[in-house]
């Protein structure tokens, strides 16, 4: 997509408000509500299957009210009730996995797949409600020691925020203020800063772990034209492992990488020419990237999934229908894409894909799977 084409989109896009614009009117953001502990859910018995095995995947469905597990060859096991429109998780060494629904943090146990607690937010967002625009948890991260989850928590119409809850008394303790809509949230390997990705505002927030002060970094590669009705926006980041930048990837044209310490930004270039979304990385530094499709069908490609090694060689291995995440398994040798997408165009399943040779497949899980985990 050359900078010509690019601002006709964002003209567009801005009349339609499409893409991955944020909808509804602007209002100031809300107030924060008092200090709440976490609910008791009711235990369930765990599945007449048994415990869960290594390698079962987890995945929430943003078109549910739950996360299910999915055997990788066989599909759907079980599923779990959290809570309304579940986006963001991330599995601790514990077993426990920290779900980021619309009303609150889930903690489910994913052995015995029941739900323990549910942590509400601190935050106001209005009413609960479904949707690529709703309030409540999106991006979700744990600390390295374990201690602490980070949340990016959605208010429709305003800047969000990031709140830190502690994993031992299921609480929030503290709130920060974020961008719009943050989308994803990482951890320093470190643990000394948590990244929030503020898809609405083009930046990220970087947030120190032990003062919880703040500093802004804007990524905007093709400028912030178009401003909400922008398609050309931060989505998802990865932490590298080698150096502890950000990567960033727009478009599968440019890969934003970013010094968190500085702010500095370099950009690199991509080849898959399509509007992406999630990235995961593994411990040797390979990138993977979900391209889910044209901006402009007439010059841009369709979905993908770019696998990008260390020195900037990349494969570009196609996808049938739009996707949003990617984790891969244990071994590095397979890529599980999941089909649910923030936008019109979702399906019911995940993509499974052998990085080997490229093949790929389609597998049932859930409603809407969005966010997923290798257990």
């Amino acid at each position: 997509m050359n900078r010509t084409r690019a601002l006709t989109v964002l003209a567009a896009a801005t009349v339609l408000l499409a893409g991955c614009a944020q909808g509804g009117a602007t209002r100031a953001e809300s107030a924060e509500r008092p200090p709440v502990t976490a609910s008791a859910a009711p235990t369930a018995p765990p599945s007449p299957a048994g415990r869960t095995s290594e390698g079962t995947l987890l995945v929430t469905d943003f078109g549910s009210d739950t996360v299910t597990f999915v055997d990788p060859a066989r599909g759907p096991i079980a599923s779990v009730e959290v809570g309304t429109a579940p986006y963001g998780l991330v599995v601790g060494a514990d077993g426990r996995a920290w779900v980021a629904t619309a009303e609150g943090v889930a903690v489910v146990d994913t052995e015995t797949r029941t739900r323990l607690a549910l942590v509400p937010y601190r935050t106001a967002t209005g009413p609960v409600t479904t949707g690529e625009y709703r309030g409540g948890g999106m991006g979700v991260a744990l600390s390295p020691d374990g201690r602490r989850v980070y949340v990016g928590v959605n208010v429709p119409g305003g800047n969000g925020a990031l709140e830190v809850i502690d994993t031992k008394d299921l609480r929030v303790t503290d709130r920060v203020p974020v961008g719009r809509r943050p989308f994803d949230v990482d951890v320093a390997r470190d643990g000394s800063e948590a990244y929030a990705t503020n898809h609405d505002s083009f930046d990220v927030t970087v947030v120190r772990a032990d003062s919880l002060s703040t500093r802004r970094i804007e990524v905007a590669p093709y400028g912030r034209e178009g401003g909400l009705g922008s398609w050309l926006k931060p989505h998802y980041t990865a932490v590298s492992p080698t150096d502890g930048r950000l990567l960033l990837p727009f478009e599968g044209e440019r890969l934003v990488v970013v010094d968190p310490r500085t702010g500095r930004r370099e950009i690199r270039p991509m080849t898959a020419n399509t509007h992406q979304h999630g990235v995961t990385v593994t411990a040797d530094g390979t990138l993977l990237t979900v391209g889910t499709g044209p901006i402009d069908p007439d010059t841009d490609r369709g979905p993908s999934l770019t696998v990008r090694k260390p020195d900037g060689t990349e494969r570009v291995i196609p996808l049938d229908g739009p996707h949003e995440n990617v984790a891969v398994s244990a071994d590095g040798r397979t890529a599980y894409v999941t089909g649910g997408f923030t936008r019109d165009g979702y399906w019911d399943g995940l993509t499974v894909v052998d990085l080997a040779d490229g093949s790929a497949h389609r597998l049932p899980a859930g409603s809407r799977p969005l966010a997923i985990a290798v257990l």
